[in-house]
């Protein structure tokens, strides 16, 4: 490996954690128990399974009697995602939680593997949306939706 290449490769490592860590930070201020570590282990993890699966492509790539491709990677990054995310909902007296932090993992995990494909921009939007979709919407539905229940106009 080159430097140079070893460079982008601590370059996305660290991009990925930090996107991660600016979305769990979000969740800590919230008290959610998925926080900070977990956000920035999923975009770490995730960032570097698709790393290794592009370079794996790129070390088979045209040899004979081996096919390889890479998105096989990425749809197991989803799948595993998704079996966290079911590990976060619980069905409790009070309904259901733990929703939104599937999703957001989900979505962390998407964040991931755009900074390992090298989307950094997609990767810098998607964690911008995704911090303001959990506080920005988050706000609104706790003004809006909230005091509807409170008034006893509960549906």
């Amino acid at each position: 490996m080159e430097f140079s290449e070893t460079s982008q490769i601590i370059f996305q490592l660290f991009l990925a954690t930090l996107l991660g860590g600016l979305i769990g930070l979000e969740r800590e201020a919230k008290r959610k128990e998925a926080g900070l570590q977990t956000y920035s282990l999923v975009t770490l993890g995730t960032c570097l399974f698709t790393i290794i699966s592009f370079h794996l492509f790129k070390l088979f790539f045209g040899t004979v009697g081996v096919t390889y491709d890479p998105a096989g990677i990425i749809s197991a990054i989803t799948i595993g995602i998704g079996f966290i995310g079911a590990g976060a909902i619980f069905r409790q007296p009070s309904g259901i939680v733990g929703i939104t932090t599937a999703a957001g993992l989900w979505a962390a995990a998407a964040i991931g593997i755009a900074v390992g494909a090298d989307f950094y921009l997609l990767a810098i939007l998607g964690t911008f949306f995704t911090i303001l979709i959990l506080a920005g919407l988050g706000l609104l539905e706790e003004k809006i939706f909230v005091k509807k229940k409170e008034n006893g106009n509960k549906e």
